[in-house]
Protein backbone atom coordinates (compact mmCIF):
# COMPACT_ATOMS: atom_id res chain seq x y z
CA UNK A 1 0.00 0.00 0.00
CA UNK A 2 1.51 3.71 -0.95
CA UNK A 3 2.28 5.55 1.73
CA UNK A 4 1.11 8.81 -0.25
CA UNK A 5 -1.48 7.43 -2.61
CA UNK A 6 -1.82 10.62 -4.46
CA UNK A 7 1.87 12.07 -4.88
CA UNK A 8 3.50 8.80 -5.40
CA UNK A 9 0.36 7.87 -8.26
CA UNK A 10 1.12 12.08 -9.74
CA UNK A 11 4.33 11.76 -10.14
CA UNK A 12 4.73 7.96 -11.47
CA UNK A 13 2.02 9.38 -14.11
CA UNK A 14 4.16 12.31 -15.04
CA UNK A 15 7.14 10.50 -15.37
CA UNK A 16 6.09 8.35 -17.78
CA UNK A 17 6.38 11.28 -20.38
CA UNK A 18 3.09 11.12 -22.16
CA UNK A 19 2.09 13.45 -24.88
CA UNK A 20 -0.81 15.39 -23.12
CA UNK A 21 -3.24 15.76 -25.81
CA UNK A 22 -5.87 16.56 -23.11
CA UNK A 23 -6.33 18.90 -20.21
CA UNK A 24 -4.76 21.42 -18.68
CA UNK A 25 -3.49 23.75 -21.72
CA UNK A 26 -0.34 24.47 -20.06
CA UNK A 27 0.90 20.60 -21.50
CA UNK A 28 2.46 19.64 -18.24
CA UNK A 29 3.85 23.15 -17.74
CA UNK A 30 5.12 23.83 -20.84
CA UNK A 31 2.70 26.26 -21.04
CA UNK A 32 4.87 28.40 -18.74
CA UNK A 33 8.18 28.23 -19.70
CA UNK A 34 7.84 30.27 -23.44
CA UNK A 35 8.42 33.63 -22.13
CA UNK A 36 10.44 35.31 -19.34
CA UNK A 37 8.05 35.98 -17.05
CA UNK A 38 6.07 32.89 -17.36
CA UNK A 39 9.31 30.68 -16.37
CA UNK A 40 9.45 32.53 -13.45
CA UNK A 41 6.27 31.60 -12.24
CA UNK A 42 6.52 28.25 -12.97
CA UNK A 43 9.88 28.25 -10.85
CA UNK A 44 8.04 29.92 -7.78
CA UNK A 45 4.32 28.82 -7.82
CA UNK A 46 4.53 27.45 -4.24
CA UNK A 47 6.10 30.69 -3.09
CA UNK A 48 2.78 32.37 -4.59
CA UNK A 49 1.06 30.45 -2.28
CA UNK A 50 -0.20 32.96 -0.25
CA UNK A 51 -3.39 34.61 1.19
CA UNK A 52 -4.96 37.77 1.31
CA UNK A 53 -2.04 39.24 3.99
CA UNK A 54 -1.24 42.95 3.95
CA UNK A 55 -0.11 44.04 0.37
CA UNK A 56 -2.05 41.73 -1.51
CA UNK A 57 -5.86 42.45 -2.24
CA UNK A 58 -8.84 40.17 -1.95
CA UNK A 59 -10.60 38.63 -4.48
CA UNK A 60 -13.90 39.06 -2.62
CA UNK A 61 -13.34 42.79 -2.63
CA UNK A 62 -10.66 43.61 -4.77
CA UNK A 63 -9.07 46.94 -5.18
CA UNK A 64 -5.53 46.12 -5.88
CA UNK A 65 -3.72 43.69 -7.77
CA UNK A 66 -6.66 41.67 -8.32
CA UNK A 67 -8.70 44.50 -9.31
CA UNK A 68 -5.94 46.14 -11.73
CA UNK A 69 -6.05 41.85 -13.77
CA UNK A 70 -9.69 41.36 -13.76
CA UNK A 71 -10.17 45.16 -15.11
CA UNK A 72 -7.05 43.78 -18.14
CA UNK A 73 -9.44 40.55 -18.88
CA UNK A 74 -12.03 42.78 -19.18
CA UNK A 75 -10.63 45.04 -21.64
CA UNK A 76 -9.06 41.88 -23.40
CA UNK A 77 -12.32 39.92 -24.03
CA UNK A 78 -14.15 43.22 -24.12
CA UNK A 79 -16.90 42.20 -21.60
CA UNK A 80 -18.40 44.91 -18.72
CA UNK A 81 -17.17 43.01 -16.44
CA UNK A 82 -14.83 40.26 -15.63
CA UNK A 83 -14.24 37.32 -12.92
CA UNK A 84 -11.85 35.13 -11.81
CA UNK A 85 -13.25 32.16 -10.40
CA UNK A 86 -11.02 29.82 -8.32
CA UNK A 87 -14.12 27.14 -7.94
CA UNK A 88 -13.89 26.45 -11.57
CA UNK A 89 -16.44 27.20 -14.57
CA UNK A 90 -18.81 25.22 -12.14
CA UNK A 91 -19.09 28.04 -9.76
CA UNK A 92 -19.65 30.32 -12.86
CA UNK A 93 -22.22 28.37 -14.13
CA UNK A 94 -24.06 28.75 -10.80
CA UNK A 95 -23.31 32.12 -10.69
CA UNK A 96 -24.68 33.41 -13.48
CA UNK A 97 -27.99 31.05 -13.17
CA UNK A 98 -28.50 32.86 -10.04
CA UNK A 99 -27.93 36.25 -10.77
CA UNK A 100 -30.44 35.76 -13.94
CA UNK A 101 -33.07 34.47 -13.25
CA UNK A 102 -35.70 33.89 -9.85
CA UNK A 103 -37.12 30.84 -8.51
CA UNK A 104 -39.44 29.26 -11.21
CA UNK A 105 -38.75 31.17 -14.25
CA UNK A 106 -38.77 29.24 -17.25
CA UNK A 107 -35.54 28.32 -19.15
CA UNK A 108 -34.55 26.90 -22.09
CA UNK A 109 -31.42 24.90 -22.16
CA UNK A 110 -29.73 21.48 -23.77
CA UNK A 111 -30.49 18.44 -23.08
CA UNK A 112 -26.86 17.13 -22.09
CA UNK A 113 -25.39 20.34 -21.07
CA UNK A 114 -23.25 20.07 -17.97
CA UNK A 115 -23.95 18.78 -14.71
CA UNK A 116 -23.51 21.52 -13.06
CA UNK A 117 -26.06 23.60 -15.21
CA UNK A 118 -28.46 21.11 -14.26
CA UNK A 119 -28.04 21.18 -10.35
CA UNK A 120 -28.62 25.34 -10.79
CA UNK A 121 -31.36 24.50 -12.41
CA UNK A 122 -32.01 22.44 -9.85
CA UNK A 123 -30.96 24.72 -6.89
CA UNK A 124 -32.71 27.70 -7.90
CA UNK A 125 -36.06 26.09 -8.88
CA UNK A 126 -36.44 26.97 -12.81
CA UNK A 127 -38.68 25.79 -14.83
CA UNK A 128 -36.76 23.97 -17.97
CA UNK A 129 -37.37 23.49 -21.27
CA UNK A 130 -35.01 21.10 -22.97
CA UNK A 131 -33.28 21.37 -26.37
CA UNK A 132 -32.64 18.39 -28.53
CA UNK A 133 -29.78 17.12 -30.05
CA UNK A 134 -29.07 16.50 -33.68
CA UNK A 135 -27.75 12.64 -34.53
CA UNK A 136 -25.62 12.80 -37.04
CA UNK A 137 -26.50 9.46 -38.94
CA UNK A 138 -23.09 9.38 -41.16
CA UNK A 139 -21.02 9.77 -38.01
CA UNK A 140 -23.68 7.67 -35.75
CA UNK A 141 -22.88 10.77 -33.06
CA UNK A 142 -24.77 13.71 -31.09
CA UNK A 143 -22.23 16.33 -32.63
CA UNK A 144 -24.58 19.44 -32.25
CA UNK A 145 -27.92 21.03 -30.89
CA UNK A 146 -30.89 20.76 -33.60
CA UNK A 147 -31.13 24.74 -34.31
CA UNK A 148 -34.52 24.47 -36.18
CA UNK A 149 -35.80 23.08 -33.87
CA UNK A 150 -34.15 25.40 -30.90
CA UNK A 151 -35.50 28.35 -33.03
CA UNK A 152 -39.56 27.01 -32.70
CA UNK A 153 -38.59 26.29 -29.04
CA UNK A 154 -37.57 30.13 -28.65
CA UNK A 155 -41.14 30.99 -30.32
CA UNK A 156 -43.38 28.83 -28.69
CA UNK A 157 -41.95 29.80 -25.49
CA UNK A 158 -41.66 33.72 -25.48
CA UNK A 159 -42.64 33.77 -21.77
CA UNK A 160 -39.03 32.41 -21.34
CA UNK A 161 -36.01 34.10 -19.66
CA UNK A 162 -33.39 32.97 -20.62
CA UNK A 163 -31.32 30.20 -23.38
CA UNK A 164 -28.65 28.10 -21.74
CA UNK A 165 -25.92 26.74 -24.30
CA UNK A 166 -22.56 24.73 -24.55
CA UNK A 167 -20.49 26.79 -27.10
CA UNK A 168 -18.35 24.72 -28.08
CA UNK A 169 -19.74 21.38 -26.93
CA UNK A 170 -17.11 18.72 -25.67
CA UNK A 171 -16.77 18.00 -29.59
CA UNK A 172 -15.29 21.81 -30.71
CA UNK A 173 -19.01 22.05 -32.46
CA UNK A 174 -20.07 25.29 -32.32
CA UNK A 175 -24.24 26.32 -33.32
CA UNK A 176 -25.18 29.67 -35.16
CA UNK A 177 -24.61 31.70 -32.12
CA UNK A 178 -25.16 35.02 -33.35
CA UNK A 179 -28.56 33.95 -34.84
CA UNK A 180 -29.96 32.81 -31.41
CA UNK A 181 -28.52 35.40 -29.33
CA UNK A 182 -30.49 38.05 -31.80
CA UNK A 183 -33.41 35.90 -31.60
CA UNK A 184 -33.67 35.87 -28.10
CA UNK A 185 -33.18 39.71 -27.58
CA UNK A 186 -35.58 40.34 -30.11
CA UNK A 187 -37.71 38.68 -27.18
CA UNK A 188 -36.07 40.24 -23.99
CA UNK A 189 -34.49 36.70 -23.63
CA UNK A 190 -31.64 36.32 -22.10
CA UNK A 191 -28.56 34.13 -23.22
CA UNK A 192 -26.02 32.09 -20.91
CA UNK A 193 -23.36 30.63 -22.42
CA UNK A 194 -21.19 27.99 -20.98
CA UNK A 195 -18.10 28.58 -23.02
CA UNK A 196 -15.63 26.24 -20.91
CA UNK A 197 -13.87 24.64 -24.14
CA UNK A 198 -13.68 28.40 -25.93
CA UNK A 199 -11.14 30.42 -23.81
CA UNK A 200 -8.85 30.39 -26.87
CA UNK A 201 -11.34 31.59 -29.27
CA UNK A 202 -10.48 35.12 -29.15
CA UNK A 203 -6.87 34.80 -29.83
CA UNK A 204 -7.28 33.83 -34.20
CA UNK A 205 -9.95 34.29 -37.04
CA UNK A 206 -9.29 31.08 -37.87
CA UNK A 207 -11.35 29.70 -34.48
CA UNK A 208 -14.95 30.30 -34.08
CA UNK A 209 -15.99 33.44 -33.19
CA UNK A 210 -16.24 34.51 -29.46
CA UNK A 211 -19.35 34.08 -27.53
CA UNK A 212 -19.22 37.43 -25.76
CA UNK A 213 -18.40 39.25 -29.29
CA UNK A 214 -21.42 37.57 -30.10
CA UNK A 215 -24.02 39.18 -27.77
CA UNK A 216 -23.77 37.28 -25.36
CA UNK A 217 -24.93 38.37 -21.76
CA UNK A 218 -23.25 36.02 -19.95
CA UNK A 219 -19.85 34.09 -20.56
CA UNK A 220 -17.93 30.81 -18.49
CA UNK A 221 -15.11 29.96 -19.70
CA UNK A 222 -12.49 27.26 -18.27
CA UNK A 223 -9.22 29.18 -18.58
CA UNK A 224 -7.36 25.63 -17.82
CA UNK A 225 -8.66 23.79 -20.62
CA UNK A 226 -6.88 25.31 -23.69
CA UNK A 227 -5.27 28.22 -21.92
CA UNK A 228 -1.51 28.33 -20.02
CA UNK A 229 -3.47 28.08 -16.65
CA UNK A 230 -4.03 26.07 -13.54
CA UNK A 231 -6.54 22.97 -13.14
CA UNK A 232 -9.70 24.52 -11.79
CA UNK A 233 -9.43 28.25 -13.11
CA UNK A 234 -12.16 29.93 -15.24
CA UNK A 235 -13.40 33.14 -16.10
CA UNK A 236 -16.76 34.64 -15.98
CA UNK A 237 -17.53 37.68 -18.29
CA UNK A 238 -20.72 39.93 -18.51
CA UNK A 239 -22.32 41.78 -21.35
CA UNK A 240 -23.38 45.10 -21.13
CA UNK A 241 -27.51 45.20 -19.83
CA UNK A 242 -26.50 42.53 -16.72
CA UNK A 243 -26.66 44.10 -13.29
CA UNK A 244 -23.24 43.53 -12.18
CA UNK A 245 -24.47 44.04 -8.27
CA UNK A 246 -26.40 41.31 -8.58
CA UNK A 247 -23.52 39.37 -10.25
CA UNK A 248 -21.02 40.62 -7.34
CA UNK A 249 -22.73 39.04 -5.18
CA UNK A 250 -23.73 35.28 -6.00
CA UNK A 251 -20.13 35.69 -7.56
CA UNK A 252 -19.09 36.21 -3.87
CA UNK A 253 -21.61 32.92 -2.54
CA UNK A 254 -19.81 30.44 -5.16
CA UNK A 255 -16.12 30.96 -4.47
CA UNK A 256 -13.91 29.77 -1.80
CA UNK A 257 -13.12 32.42 1.22
CA UNK A 258 -9.66 31.52 0.49
CA UNK A 259 -8.89 31.84 -3.19
CA UNK A 260 -5.66 30.68 -4.08
CA UNK A 261 -3.17 33.24 -5.72
CA UNK A 262 -1.46 30.48 -7.25
CA UNK A 263 -4.20 29.86 -9.47
CA UNK A 264 -5.13 33.72 -9.94
CA UNK A 265 -1.65 34.20 -10.57
CA UNK A 266 -2.11 31.42 -13.49
CA UNK A 267 -5.27 33.25 -14.91
CA UNK A 268 -3.88 37.20 -14.72
CA UNK A 269 -0.76 34.62 -17.19
CA UNK A 270 -3.05 32.93 -19.22
CA UNK A 271 -4.74 36.77 -20.47
CA UNK A 272 -1.27 37.55 -20.82
CA UNK A 273 0.12 34.91 -22.77
CA UNK A 274 -3.08 35.47 -25.24
CA UNK A 275 -2.59 39.06 -25.40
CA UNK A 276 0.56 38.98 -26.18
CA UNK A 277 1.16 35.50 -28.18
CA UNK A 278 -1.68 34.32 -28.57
CA UNK A 279 -2.17 35.16 -32.36
CA UNK A 280 0.51 33.63 -33.85
CA UNK A 281 0.63 30.81 -31.23
CA UNK A 282 -2.57 29.45 -32.02
CA UNK A 283 -2.28 30.09 -35.93
CA UNK A 284 0.51 27.97 -35.98
CA UNK A 285 -1.65 25.57 -34.21
CA UNK A 286 -4.09 25.80 -36.10
CA UNK A 287 -1.84 25.23 -39.29
CA UNK A 288 -0.42 22.17 -38.22
CA UNK A 289 -3.79 20.93 -36.89
CA UNK A 290 -4.52 21.23 -40.40
CA UNK A 291 -1.35 19.57 -41.95
CA UNK A 292 -1.85 16.26 -39.84
CA UNK A 293 -5.55 16.33 -39.91
CA UNK A 294 -4.72 15.77 -43.47
CA UNK A 295 -2.23 13.19 -43.32
CA UNK A 296 -4.08 11.17 -40.99
CA UNK A 297 -7.28 11.29 -43.13
CA UNK A 298 -5.11 9.39 -45.71
CA UNK A 299 -4.64 6.96 -43.89
CA UNK A 300 -6.74 3.76 -44.69
CA UNK A 301 -8.98 3.45 -41.69
CA UNK A 302 -8.95 6.53 -39.46
CA UNK A 303 -10.92 9.73 -40.41
CA UNK A 304 -10.80 12.43 -38.35
CA UNK A 305 -13.81 14.87 -38.65
CA UNK A 306 -13.71 18.27 -40.70
CA UNK A 307 -15.26 21.55 -40.92
CA UNK A 308 -17.17 20.86 -43.82
CA UNK A 309 -18.32 17.55 -42.92
CA UNK A 310 -21.08 18.19 -40.59
CA UNK A 311 -24.42 20.58 -40.80
CA UNK A 312 -23.48 22.94 -38.34
CA UNK A 313 -21.87 26.22 -38.21
CA UNK A 314 -18.53 26.03 -36.85
CA UNK A 315 -15.79 23.46 -35.24
CA UNK A 316 -12.86 24.24 -33.58
CA UNK A 317 -9.51 23.25 -35.86
CA UNK A 318 -7.56 22.80 -32.90
CA UNK A 319 -9.34 20.02 -31.52
CA UNK A 320 -9.60 16.48 -33.34
CA UNK A 321 -12.61 14.45 -33.07
CA UNK A 322 -11.13 10.92 -34.18
CA UNK A 323 -13.36 7.80 -36.18
CA UNK A 324 -12.57 4.74 -37.61
CA UNK A 325 -13.64 3.56 -41.25
CA UNK A 326 -14.61 0.02 -39.87
CA UNK A 327 -16.63 -0.83 -36.83
CA UNK A 328 -14.30 -1.48 -33.96
CA UNK A 329 -14.44 -1.19 -29.60
CA UNK A 330 -12.84 2.48 -29.63
CA UNK A 331 -12.53 1.63 -26.02
CA UNK A 332 -9.52 -1.32 -27.09
CA UNK A 333 -7.62 1.80 -29.71
CA UNK A 334 -7.87 4.38 -26.62
CA UNK A 335 -5.96 2.14 -24.40
CA UNK A 336 -3.72 1.26 -27.68
CA UNK A 337 -2.79 4.85 -27.92
CA UNK A 338 -2.15 5.60 -24.22
CA UNK A 339 0.52 2.59 -24.25
CA UNK A 340 2.02 4.36 -26.94
CA UNK A 341 2.63 7.40 -24.72
CA UNK A 342 -0.19 9.38 -26.35
CA UNK A 343 -3.19 10.78 -23.67
CA UNK A 344 -6.29 11.82 -25.44
CA UNK A 345 -8.82 13.71 -23.53
CA UNK A 346 -11.67 11.21 -23.69
CA UNK A 347 -13.70 8.31 -25.73
CA UNK A 348 -17.53 7.94 -25.95
CA UNK A 349 -17.05 4.73 -27.29
CA UNK A 350 -17.47 6.29 -31.06
CA UNK A 351 -15.07 8.90 -30.90
CA UNK A 352 -11.67 9.41 -29.18
CA UNK A 353 -11.30 13.66 -28.42
CA UNK A 354 -7.69 15.29 -28.78
CA UNK A 355 -7.61 18.20 -26.98
CA UNK A 356 -4.64 20.16 -28.64
CA UNK A 357 -2.84 23.93 -27.52
CA UNK A 358 0.20 25.94 -28.35
CA UNK A 359 1.94 23.55 -26.37
CA UNK A 360 2.23 20.36 -28.13
CA UNK A 361 4.90 19.84 -30.07
CA UNK A 362 5.26 18.60 -34.03
CA UNK A 363 6.94 15.60 -32.80
CA UNK A 364 4.17 14.86 -30.70
CA UNK A 365 1.75 14.99 -33.64
CA UNK A 366 4.55 13.07 -36.05
CA UNK A 367 4.33 10.38 -32.86
CA UNK A 368 0.29 10.02 -33.36
CA UNK A 369 0.41 9.98 -36.95
CA UNK A 370 2.93 7.21 -36.77
CA UNK A 371 1.05 5.32 -34.30
CA UNK A 372 -1.89 5.53 -35.53
CA UNK A 373 -0.79 4.37 -38.92
CA UNK A 374 0.97 1.23 -37.42
CA UNK A 375 -1.88 -0.08 -35.38
CA UNK A 376 -3.69 -3.41 -36.69
CA UNK A 377 -6.96 -2.00 -36.17
CA UNK A 378 -8.86 -5.27 -37.60
CA UNK A 379 -7.87 -6.87 -34.35
CA UNK A 380 -10.30 -4.46 -32.72
CA UNK A 381 -13.27 -5.33 -34.65
CA UNK A 382 -16.60 -5.15 -32.99
CA UNK A 383 -19.96 -4.01 -34.44
CA UNK A 384 -20.54 -0.20 -33.34
CA UNK A 385 -23.51 1.01 -31.11
CA UNK A 386 -26.15 2.88 -32.86
CA UNK A 387 -27.14 5.93 -31.60
CA UNK A 388 -30.69 6.16 -31.18
CA UNK A 389 -32.28 9.88 -31.38
CA UNK A 390 -34.04 10.79 -28.21
CA UNK A 391 -37.91 11.33 -27.88
CA UNK A 392 -39.14 13.86 -25.63
CA UNK A 393 -40.67 12.50 -22.52
CA UNK A 394 -43.49 14.75 -21.11
CA UNK A 395 -42.42 16.58 -17.71
CA UNK A 396 -44.52 15.92 -14.57
CA UNK A 397 -42.44 17.47 -12.06
CA UNK A 398 -39.90 20.13 -12.41
CA UNK A 399 -36.26 18.44 -11.73
CA UNK A 400 -35.84 20.10 -7.95
CA UNK A 401 -39.34 19.33 -6.88
CA UNK A 402 -38.63 14.82 -6.97
CA UNK A 403 -35.53 15.73 -4.87
CA UNK A 404 -37.66 15.13 -1.28
CA UNK A 405 -40.29 12.78 -3.27
CA UNK A 406 -39.59 8.93 -1.96
CA UNK A 407 -38.19 6.58 -4.29
CA UNK A 408 -37.22 2.91 -5.23
CA UNK A 409 -35.10 1.02 -7.55
CA UNK A 410 -37.33 -1.23 -9.58
CA UNK A 411 -36.67 -3.04 -13.04
CA UNK A 412 -36.83 -0.71 -15.71
CA UNK A 413 -39.22 -3.44 -17.40
CA UNK A 414 -41.93 -2.25 -15.19
CA UNK A 415 -41.38 1.38 -14.87
CA UNK A 416 -43.88 2.39 -17.82
CA UNK A 417 -45.84 5.43 -16.89
CA UNK A 418 -43.38 6.05 -13.68
CA UNK A 419 -41.25 9.08 -12.79
CA UNK A 420 -37.95 9.51 -12.98
CA UNK A 421 -35.39 10.51 -9.82
CA UNK A 422 -32.80 9.91 -11.59
CA UNK A 423 -31.37 10.54 -14.85
CA UNK A 424 -30.75 7.53 -17.09
CA UNK A 425 -27.57 8.91 -19.28
CA UNK A 426 -26.38 6.27 -21.84
CA UNK A 427 -22.22 6.67 -22.42
CA UNK A 428 -21.97 6.69 -25.15
CA UNK A 429 -23.38 9.07 -26.52
CA UNK A 430 -23.90 10.90 -23.50
CA UNK A 431 -27.29 12.32 -23.78
CA UNK A 432 -29.99 11.63 -20.77
CA UNK A 433 -32.26 8.90 -22.68
CA UNK A 434 -34.61 10.86 -19.18
CA UNK A 435 -34.19 13.21 -16.94
CA UNK A 436 -35.91 13.80 -13.48
CA UNK A 437 -39.47 14.63 -13.07
CA UNK A 438 -39.62 13.01 -16.60
CA UNK A 439 -42.61 10.24 -17.35
CA UNK A 440 -41.32 6.84 -18.46
CA UNK A 441 -43.05 5.64 -21.37
CA UNK A 442 -42.46 2.36 -23.74
CA UNK A 443 -40.23 3.94 -26.19
CA UNK A 444 -38.27 5.11 -23.32
CA UNK A 445 -37.99 1.32 -21.94
CA UNK A 446 -36.91 -0.09 -25.64
CA UNK A 447 -33.99 2.76 -25.46
CA UNK A 448 -32.70 1.32 -22.25
CA UNK A 449 -33.02 -2.32 -23.41
CA UNK A 450 -31.12 -1.24 -26.31
CA UNK A 451 -28.06 0.15 -25.07
CA UNK A 452 -27.74 -2.44 -22.36
CA UNK A 453 -27.80 -5.39 -25.08
CA UNK A 454 -24.98 -3.45 -26.79
CA UNK A 455 -23.00 -3.38 -23.48
CA UNK A 456 -23.52 0.00 -23.00
CA UNK A 457 -22.60 2.16 -20.02
CA UNK A 458 -25.62 3.53 -18.62
CA UNK A 459 -25.49 5.89 -15.46
CA UNK A 460 -28.76 5.66 -13.35
CA UNK A 461 -28.70 2.05 -14.14
CA UNK A 462 -27.61 0.22 -11.16
CA UNK A 463 -25.80 -3.41 -11.21
CA UNK A 464 -29.10 -5.14 -11.62
CA UNK A 465 -30.86 -2.95 -14.15
CA UNK A 466 -33.24 -0.87 -12.01
CA UNK A 467 -33.90 2.60 -12.45
CA UNK A 468 -34.87 5.09 -9.80
CA UNK A 469 -38.77 5.84 -9.83
CA UNK A 470 -41.10 7.83 -7.74
CA UNK A 471 -43.79 6.23 -5.98
CA UNK A 472 -46.29 7.30 -8.28
CA UNK A 473 -48.21 5.76 -11.17
CA UNK A 474 -48.73 8.34 -14.02
CA UNK A 475 -51.04 7.05 -16.86
CA UNK A 476 -49.55 6.82 -20.24
CA UNK A 477 -51.34 7.03 -23.62
CA UNK A 478 -49.91 3.04 -23.97
CA UNK A 479 -51.63 1.73 -20.95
Amino acid sequence: MSRLPIVEGVIKYVRKNNSMFCMPGHKGGRGFKNTHIGKELYNNFVEVDITEVDGMDNLHHPDGIIKEAQDKLRDFYGSKKSYFLVNGSTSGNLAMIFSCFNEGDKVIVERNCHRSVFNGIIMRKLTPVYIKDKIYKEFNTPLSIDEVKLLTLIEDNKDAKGIIITYPNYYGVCCNLKLIINEAHKRGIKVLIDSAHGAHFIASGGLPEDALRLGADFVVMSAHKTLPSLTQTAYLHIGKNVDEKKVDFYVSIFLSTSPSYMLMCSMDYARYFLEEKGTEAYENLINTCEYYRNKINRLKNFHIICKGEIDAHDIDSTRYVLQTKISINMYKLYDYLVSNKLQPEMCDGENIIFIFSPFNTNEEFELLYRVLSECKIESYEKAKVKVIEENSPCMQYKPYEVLDKKSEWKDYNETNGMICKEAVVPYPPGIPIILPGEIINGEIIKTIEYYLKCGVTILGVNENNNINVINEFVSTKED
